[in-house]
């Protein structure tokens, strides 16, 4: 498995070498070119992607390691997975909150929130105690609801509103800012292997690295948006408390009127109701997955962190390759690339219930078989983003999102816990009974999205706003 992982961290990454240069050949990004030529916008944008691929980075860090590292303070798989529920609960509770603080705090101030938290939740893992790390968990779902939610908001806002910068201009930033991503996340498992194996400083070691990155993001949102604020605050315009508890009043009664709204639209259009089936039972199940897939490789000695690496290039393969698919020279609909990537991900686990049958695991299988579901998710973020961005109102989607959001985590939760009971009973660990039933679950799950994608687009055959423009062909779509 050693050797295994190495090969293939080197070839995903000529792979990914490889598909970038021929997609910046075949579909250039061409808002960059005209914002190129504006310093203040490139100014502004980069005092933001400072700050933010900070956020990014000490995230990443704590992916390769974090079951690694219950498992080493001796914990049994069925409290590990109490441990992953908890931060799924926490996610699902503290949504709400993620999107009305920045207008009760101030974006700003929430995202130093932010800072603090996700570093108090890294300090945990220092603590053997059980009830200190789920603490830590639960710090983990409320930074993360933060992180996908608050910095965006600073910058559209501050983009749009302060700046009246156009904007046909913002997803030049959030462009940049995915590819940094994609490396980030590659770079992580890299540099956690580096300290947690190859330097022997344990699996605690990428979250106290992940601290400090956290302390230089908070620096930079103090000073550099400090400063940004500032040139545009003027002076005396300080938020007296009456005015704060009104903003949050009203805040509470926009997310009471958004979740509304969005319940409205979900019931009155199948579209939006199908769509949202296929983002709960294909996103649930990576949850599993992001808990299931060390326990499945450990025992077999691989890299943790370049097999991360790995399952991150894999990821970033798929979304270079669903660029070059729907770019003007192949045309094909993202209708067509949401099919495909959910009918990998049930291939994925259909072999996952073969490679980890229990006495008789095979590694390298499973090893295949999560790069291939890491290939799915790179195709199918991008092509569920476009259809949401098409068959959702702007105005409504807040609110439909977190709709969505709410079976998501409700199903892996459950699965999770259905984990916890069958690994209690068989003794969890390799390729036990338990982890091959839950995958064939998955793989279940996954049908039911493949026939929730295939009910979608036979609804819309012919709808314009499910294809991209210029497709050829009435009935394309499917």
């Amino acid at each position: 498995m050693l050797v295994t992982a190495y090969l293939a961290i080197i070839v995903l990454l000529a792979l990914c070498v490889g598909l970038e240069l021929t997609a910046r050949r075949l579909s250039p990004f061409e808002p960059t070119k005209t914002t190129a030529a504006n310093p203040a916008f490139r100014r502004f944008q980069n005092v933001f992607l400072r700050a933010y691929l900070l956020a990014l980075w000490a995230d990443w860090l704590q992916g390769p390691y974090l079951y690694k590292l219950y498992l080493h303070y001796s914990f049994l798989e069925s409290q590990i997975a109490i441990i992953y529920v908890c931060g799924l609960a926490s996610c699902v509770l503290f949504a709400p909150f993620s999107g009305w603080l920045p207008q009760a705090l101030g974006r700003r101030h929430t995202c130093l929130l932010f800072c603090l938290s996700y570093s108090a939740c890294c300090l945990t893992k220092l603590s053997r105690d059980y009830f200190v790390l789920i603490i830590g968990r639960i710090l983990g779902g409320l930074s993360t609801s933060l992180l996908s939610t608050t910095f965006e908001a600073w910058y559209v806002h501050r983009h749009v509103d302060v700046h009246d910068f156009p904007k046909e201009w913002v997803p030049s930033t959030f462009t940049k800012a995915a590819t940094w991503n994609h490396g980030l996340a590659v770079g992580a498992g890299l540099v956690a292997n580096l300290l947690a194996e190859w330097l022997h400083l344990g699996p605690v070691a990428p979250f106290l690295l992940a601290v400090p990155c956290l302390v230089c993001c908070a620096w930079v949102v103090l000073t550099d948006w400090g400063k940004e604020e500032a040139e545009e605050r003027p002076e005396g315009d300080k938020q007296t408390p009456p005015v704060a508890r009104l903003i949050l009043s009203s805040t509470k009664a926009r997310f009471s009127r958004s979740c509304h709204d969005g319940l409205r639209c979900l019931l009155s259009d199948r579209r939006v109701m199908l769509l949202g089936g296929v983002q709960a039972l294909f996103e649930s199940v990576l949850y599993i997955f992001v808990f299931l897939w060390t326990p499945v490789l450990d025992p077999h000695g691989p890299p943790l962190g370049i097999v991360f690496s790995c399952l991150m290039a894999a990821s970033m393969v798929g979304s270079l390759m669903y660029r070059l698919a729907t770019s003007t020279r192949y045309r094909l609909q993202p209708g067509h690339v949401l099919c495909l990537a959910v009918l990998m991900a049930f291939f994925s686990f259909f072999m996952l219930t073969f490679s980890t049958a229990p006495g008789q695991p095979r590694p390298h299988e499973s090893l295949l078989a999560f790069l291939l579901l890491e290939l799915a998710c790179g195709l199918y973020f991008p092509a569920v983003g476009f259809l949401q961005g098409r068959v959702i109102p702007e105005e409504k989607r807040a609110g439909v999102l977190a709709w969505f959001r709410l079976p998501l985590h409700l199903l892996a939760c459950i699965g999770l816990l259905a984990l916890h009971g069958e690994v209690s009973g068989t003794g969890g660990g390799e390729g036990g009974g338990g982890t091959r039933h839950m995958f064939g679950g998955c793989a279940l799950m996954m049908l039911a999205a493949l026939m929730a994608v295939v009910s979608l687009f036979t609804l819309g055959r012919n709808d314009s706003d499910l294809r991209l423009e210029g497709a050829r062909g009435e009935g394309e779509m499917y």
